[in-house]
């Protein structure tokens, strides 16, 4: 029997990732003393400085528009889910039947994996519950699991199509994520093929994942295999934690709807900006990736662009320690897809291990539901624009294997012959 690797524990890697966010992320004199990795004990200290120097501020008044109180399912804790069979719509076999047929009918029609849709793709009985359990997404609690489809059974191509498929009750339209229109994404640990230099996100690596957001409306996630150690999926409730800190610290809901300076990478123009936090047509929208104001691995941020203030910097740590002690770990196993609504639920990721035999491997769609979709503030609108508008059916891209993406590509790394060095 082959020997197994088993990757660095989970605490030595995270410690070795932190000394080089720090080594490398120096974007200046002002920037805060803040890495990816939470530091509870420099929230802390933060905290307790910023209120000694300013007593007044939680007698701040909300922005206008912002509720003191949101209620609402959407409004939760991890300890107010007692069974997973809350969240959780098991496929039974007659299911799983159907949703083979509607495999052989897709293939039938001979046309490009981006036409794979409702009506290509036909679940007569599945389909109408499907098209239930978005609406929970959007009205409901935010998020439930679909367990499990039979990814051993199904080529990589076919078990995509089949993931494509089912999700489409769900998101009619599926965003692109990369370049040359891909809108599939995989999430796996690279870090045994590809320099850190050219690693610019955590999903790639083993690390821990901090709560954040991605883009999109709606966010789901297949699990092609699990890790041998770790990984929990873990969500929160992003109107939870707005409650408590519209209670406690009003300041730092007003800091989150002000305009902050997101990093580019290089980009023209070298940043942008726009507000963290949202009050849209009732409903409360955040959308924040905390590697974009503190960098991360090969994407330190860039030096020549504004720092983020102190009061930045307890609000990043506010909403990641907030959502922490909300949070519902999810028991996510193999074949499971899971989907949350992207606008109102924080998501993260324990830490993990893997080894020859068992390595964590997800596949990400970032779905649509035009039908069901919230309306969107107006900073939001040209990405969302760009993530579902601009790929034809015909020119969506769904990779077999793990890229980077363009994104989260490292700002010193470089293709030669086909590999990154």
């Amino acid at each position: 029997m082959a020997p197994v690797a088993v990757a660095p524990p989970v605490d030595v890697l995270s410690n070795k990732l932190d000394k080089l966010h720090l080594a490398t992320s120096k974007p200046g004199a002002q920037q805060p003393d803040i890495s990816y990795h939470p530091d509870e004990a420099k929230w802390k200290a933060r905290t307790a400085r910023r209120l000694a120097e300013d007593p007044s501020l939680p007698s701040t008044a909300l922005p206008e528009g912002f509720p003191k109180v949101l209620d609402s399912p959407l409004v939760w804790e991890g300890k107010d889910w007692t069974d997973e069979s809350q969240w959780t719509y098991v496929l039974n076999d007659d299911q799983l039947q159907e949703i083979d047929s509607a495999l052989k009918h897709f293939h039938s029609l001979a046309v490009p994996q981006g036409r794979v849709n409702q009506s290509t793709f036909p679940l007569p009985t599945l389909g109408p519950i499907l098209k239930d359990l978005a609406r929970e997404l959007h009205t409901g609690r935010g998020f439930f699991v679909l367990r499990a489809l039979p990814v051993e059974s199904y080529s990589r191509t076919d078990i995509i199509l089949i993931y494509a498929g089912v999700s489409s009750y769900i998101g009619n339209l599926r965003g692109v994520q990369d370049r040359d229109a891909g809108v599939l994404a995989h999430i796996k640990d690279l870090t045994e093929t590809h320099p850190a230099k050219t690693i610019g996100a955590p999903a790639y690596t083993t690390d821990k994942q901090v709560f954040h957001t991605d883009a999109g409306d709606i966010i789901s996630l297949l699990a092609l295999e699990t890790a041998a150690e770790g990984g929990t999926s873990r969500i929160s409730s992003s109107w939870r934690v707005y409650n408590e800190l519209a209670q406690t610290r009003p300041d730092l809901i007003k800091t989150l709807s002000e305009p902050w300076v997101h990093d580019t990478y290089g980009g023209d123009p070298l940043y942008k900006s726009r507000p963290l936090l949202y009050r849209e047509d009732s409903h409360t929208i955040i959308q924040y990736a905390r590697r974009i104001f503190t960098g991360f691995l090969g994407l330190p941020r860039s030096q020549d662009i504004p720092p983020i203030t102190e009061a930045q910097a307890e609000a990043l740590d506010a909403i990641h320690f907030l959502a922490e002690k909300y949070n519902l770990g999810l028991d996510f196993r193999k074949g499971d897809v899971q989907y949350i609504n992207n606008l109102s639920i924080f998501h993260a990721r324990d830490g993990f291990s893997d080894t020859h035999e068992k390595k964590r491997h997800l596949l990400r769609l970032w779905l649509r539901n035009e039908d069901l979709a919230w309306k969107l503030p107006e900073p939001l609108k040209e990405n969302w624009e760009r993530l579902y508008y601009t790929a034809k059916e015909d020119e969506q891209r769904f990779p077999l294997e793990p890229e980077i993406r363009q994104a989260s590509h490292g700002k010193n790394g470089k293709v030669e012959g086909g590999k990154y060095v």
